[in-house]
């Protein structure tokens, strides 16, 4: 595997139910981590992998990114096409080295990794069972390039926004809820007040869902094991 990551396998033999968490611009692989035992109890394989983008943040020190990003200007579609191929190929080879359910994999994507797990959830629904975009956007230009396609009606996704964000302001993710809407997918959408980040009251609602999804997933493969 060509990206760096950081991995969070529950105890046991598996295949586990599994979770690519997605970070943002200037984070790293560590960056979403901490969520793993907080999810499900604990219950996904957790796979962080690291943007091959590096973001100077101080004297010294960097993060990382998906694609070059430059405040107010759209995504370059070429180098935003470069970190999709990138992850695409980091999670085939991931679900193919940890011990995954490749019928239970689903996506989380917090800001720049949001954009990301919107092009991997449209683009192939049928690899993921859900999406959960967290102070993210859906950028117009990437939405006309997505396909409207009969497996993308009624994908799970949730998005969650902070009314106080300062980055990814609200509207723009109030103008990407609505851009969802033309792929009729299956969309749950929260607000709360908070500004970039995760609060706890987001946390729960993201946890929440991620365990309705994850039951109804092994529901659904059960039914299709027994027919």
């Amino acid at each position: 595997m060509d990206l760096l990551h950081t991995a969070h396998i529950p105890a046991g033999d598996g295949p586990f139910p599994t979770l690519i968490a997605i970070h943002g611009w200037g984070a790293s692989g560590h960056d979403l981590l901490g969520l793993a035992p907080i999810l499900a109890g604990g219950r996904f394989l957790v796979l962080c992998p690291q943007g091959p983008i590096q973001v100077p943040i101080g004297p010294g020190h960097h993060g990382f990114g998906w694609f070059p990003l430059v405040p107010g200007t759209a995504p370059n579609p070429v180098e935003f096409a470069q970190g999709a191929v990138a992850l695409r190929t980091f999670i085939e080879e991931a679900l193919e080295t940890y011990p995954a359910d490749r019928e239970q994999v689903f996506l989380l994507g917090f800001s720049q990794g949001g954009g990301m797990g919107y092009d991997l959830a449209l683009r192939y629904p049928e690899r993921f069972q859900g999406l959960a975009a967290l102070s993210t956007w859906l950028p117009p230009a990437l939405a006309e390039s997505l396909p409207k396609t009969e497996a993308a009606k009624g994908f799970p996704m949730l998005v969650v926004h902070g009314t106080e964000d300062p980055l990814v302001e609200i509207q723009r993710g109030r103008d990407s809820r609505d851009r969802l809407q033309e792929f009729g997918v299956d969309l749950t959408y929260r607000e709360f007040s908070m500004g970039h980040e995760i609060r706890p009251e987001a946390l729960q609602e993201v946890d929440r869902w991620l365990v309705e999804r994850l039951e109804a997933s092994t529901s659904k493969n059960l039914s299709s094991s027994l027919a």
